[in-house]
């Protein structure tokens, strides 16, 4: 609901939700479904998963740290994925539950803008971070004689830093696209966060141009690091393959299956949502398919690499049993 302190100002066929004391335009995130009998259930729901997706990361960086014997590349940038899907995860969530319980669903325009640049951060980060574990799979299985002068600490620095750039580069163009528009027609979302295909689409002033840049963006940023997982499996497979033994191929790909299902989950989801906005303009395909990539992805992460690593097993064991 809009608060008391917000006027409707007709400016001949645009309309802009102002606020009376500051001027700046607030944005109200339609989010869900406004049936107050099913809201409890969408409280408890999202929290629950938000409190499951934060725990499970945490404790994978904390066991990856606790472990010395995981203090590998591999398990590195796997604490790395974790802490981007926490920040991920964090951007949107917390807003959601916080809005259910408060039913107040605005948000101002410095918030919004604040939201949409941390989301791009992450969710490029998670994308450019299995760019490097594939990468680091590669090494492993097509490079394994030299794979501790390869993938020595100095790389994983490099590596770590060159993806924080990007990744802070890909923010701020989102940013950018954004800042110049001008909001005179409907201030309400449809969305339960500042999406930026969502928001293009209520800019008074936004151009083909705008909508080209954004897609374009959006299309390289996201293809650049499929394009290297692919890449990098693909060499992986033909590695595997000239292997004679079956023991050893099994051995190869039990190594890159907890990856490559987290790759298979993370751009599936992710594509599902690009489409879904471009093609469909039903608000609610966009919403249900974001709560899939924006959610469940980073949820089931932790899952995925702990359930089928012996590894991560081992030192969870050891971890409860010091805490015992």
């Amino acid at each position: 609901m809009w608060k008391p302190s917000t006027t409707l100002i007709d400016f001949s066929r645009c309309l802009c939700i102002v606020d009376n004391v500051t001027g700046a335009v607030e944005f109200l995130l339609l989010g869900f479904s406004d049936n107050l009998q099913i809201q409890p259930l969408l409280f408890c729901l999202f929290l629950s998963m938000y409190l499951v997706t934060v725990t499970g990361n945490l404790l994978i960086v904390l066991i990856v740290s606790s472990d010395p014997h995981l203090h590998t590349p591999m398990y590195f940038f796997l604490s790395i994925l974790s802490l981007s899907d926490v920040g991920f995860t964090s951007t949107t969530i917390p807003k959601v539950i916080w809005d259910i319980h408060t039913r107040n669903k605005i948000i101002s325009y410095a918030g919004c803008l604040s939201q949409l640049s941390l989301f791009s951060l992450f969710a490029f980060l998670d994308s450019v971070i299995l760019l490097v574990m594939s990468y680091d799979r590669f090494v492993a299985i097509c490079h394994p004689l030299h794979y501790s002068v390869i993938m020595n600490p100095h790389l994983c620095g490099r590596l770590l830093l060159a993806s924080l750039s990007f990744c802070f580069v890909n923010a701020q163009l989102h940013w950018m696209i954004l800042l110049p528009q001008t909001f005179c027609t409907h201030v309400e979302v449809p969305h339960f966060f500042c999406d930026l295909p969502q928001l293009m689409r209520l800019a008074c002033g936004a151009t083909y141009t705008d909508y080209l840049l954004m897609y374009v963006i959006g299309a390289v940023l996201g293809a650049v690091p499929a394009t290297g997982i692919l890449y990098s499996y693909t060499k992986i497979v033909c590695s595997i393959l000239r292997v004679s033994s079956t023991g050893g191929r099994s051995k190869a790909f039990s190594t890159c299956g907890s990856h490559l299902s987290v790759v298979c989950l993370f751009y599936g989801t992710g594509l599902g949502m690009y489409f879904s906005s471009t093609v469909f303009h039903s608000s609610k395909n966009v919403t249900v398919t974001s709560v899939g990539y924006t959610m469940i992805v980073p949820m089931l992460n932790p899952f995925i690499y702990s359930l089928r690593n012996k590894d991560i097993k081992r030192a969870f064991q050891k971890l409860l049993s010091r805490s015992v």
